[in-house]
This record gives C-alpha cells, structure tokens and sequence, in this order.
C-alpha cells in the first residue's frame, strides 16, 4: 500500500513538471530566476564580487552554505515557475505557496551578520539588531534547511494545485 501510494506520488509529480515545463517559457522562467537567486544569495553571502573586479571566491567553510543555497535558488526558479503557471492556466486565483516558499527561502538563505545588511541592522535596531544579527549567523544553515523544507513543500503543493485542476469530477 506505501508503495503504490509512493508511485503515485511521484507519478502526479512527473506529470505536473512534464505539464509545467513542456512549454519553453516556464523553462526560461525558471532559469532566469534561478539565476538572479543565485547571484543575489551569493553577493549577500560575499562569494561573488563585481567590483573592483568581477571574481567568485568559495572558502572552504561556505560550501555548506554555498549548496544549500545553490538548491535553494534551483527550487526557488521551479517554485515561481509552476506557481505562475498556475496563475496563468488554472482555476485558482492566488497561490499562497509561492508567498511562502520565495519569501522565506530569500530571507533565511542571505546570510544577515556577514554582508552589510547586518550592520544596517545594528545601527538601525542598536542592541536587539546585534542579537537578531548574532541569531542569523548562529543558525543560518538551519534557516537554510528550513528554506529548503518550505520549498519542497511548496512545489508539493503547486503539483497537487496543478494536478487538481485537471482532473475531471
């Protein structure tokens, strides 16, 4: 019984990216967005510099931080993608997982404490900026993961959004 139920979980999943991604704009959408997810994850996380030159540079503490956040841009790219095709071709009027899934992955993946976000935080908000800047950077590969669960959800629910709004009643 966990078998078939598994299949047909993965069945609904390849239909729905099949659905989804057989069109070449959903692709594009779903690359370029990737793409400005991963360049603005990488410049908050100062891996990626354009001035004064243009250089990428991977510490070997960050690569964590680094693939977790390349996933999450990954997702992200497929999370917009599907939940614009679900804005544009089904029934349903507002998608809650693309609020949810985006906006969490963009706020937990930028790493606070170490661009200059955070000490816009601290100059800002004094002695509870520190702290909320302290917390960030203590748990940012938890905040990740987390992103990366939401995401996964998110996408989940797209699929079951997209399935449902083929099937005939």
């Amino acid at each position: 019984m966990e078998a078939n139920s598994r299949r047909l979980i993965s069945g609904d999943l390849y239909l729905a990216y099949t659905q989804v991604f057989s069109k070449v704009i959903y692709i594009i959408i779903a690359g370029v967005t990737s793409a400005i997810f991963w360049i603005v994850f990488n410049v908050f996380d100062q891996l990626l510099f354009f001035t004064p030159i243009f250089i990428f540079y991977l510490p070997p503490d960050a690569v964590p931080g680094f693939v977790i956040s390349t996933i999450n841009s990954i997702l992200l790219g497929v999370v917009i993608s599907m939940n614009v095709y679900i804005l544009k071709n089904t029934r349903f009027k507002f998608s809650k997982s693309l609020l949810s899934g985006s906006s969490l992955s963009v706020i937990s993946s930028a790493c606070v404490s170490c661009s200059s976000f955070g000490f816009m935080l601290a100059s800002t908000f004094g002695a509870s900026g520190v702290i909320i800047s302290n917390f960030l950077s203590n748990y940012q590969i938890a905040l990740r993961l987390l992103s990366l669960a939401v995401l996964l959800c998110a996408i989940y629910l797209a699929q079951k959004k997209i399935r449902a709004s083929c099937t005939i009643k």
